[in-house]
């Protein structure tokens, strides 16, 4: 199967593996092409925000997913790194509708910082 974005999400899939050594150590090949199926995802939900016009489809999704993966013992700033390596590869590549890709990037992280600080616990 062709991925639209390959060389995109192949630079992404590299630039956190630079971030995060330990990821190659913990989940080696195997978490690498698992990461790249996500950023396939990411990129799905990017193509669908773009082609409505509506950065909430992606934020709504990146919302979804982020309560999944915090569920799971994951942090926030793990896929806001995520999404901050696509913005960084897409800036880079010249990917046809880039910049909207971006924009609906930058929504999403600020949706996930917002939740965050929601769900702080009061002190």
């Amino acid at each position: 199967m062709e991925i639209k974005y390959k060389s995109v999400i192949d630079e992404v899939v590299d630039r956190l593996y630079e971030r995060y050594p330990e990821l190659d150590v913990k989940y080696g090949e195997v978490g690498r092409r698992k990461c790249q199926k996500d950023n396939v995802h990411h990129f799905n939900y990017l193509e669908s925000a773009s082609d409505v016009g509506d950065s909430k489809v992606f934020s709504d999704y990146a919302l979804w997913l982020n309560s999944v993966l915090v569920s799971r013992g994951m942090k926030s700033d793990h896929l806001i790194d995520n999404f901050k390596c696509i913005i960084e590869s897409l800036e880079m590549s010249g990917v046809e509708k880039g910049e909207d890709f971006k924009l609906h990037l930058n929504e999403a992280i600020k949706s996930i910082q917002k939740a965050d600080r929601e769900n702080m616990p009061a002190n």
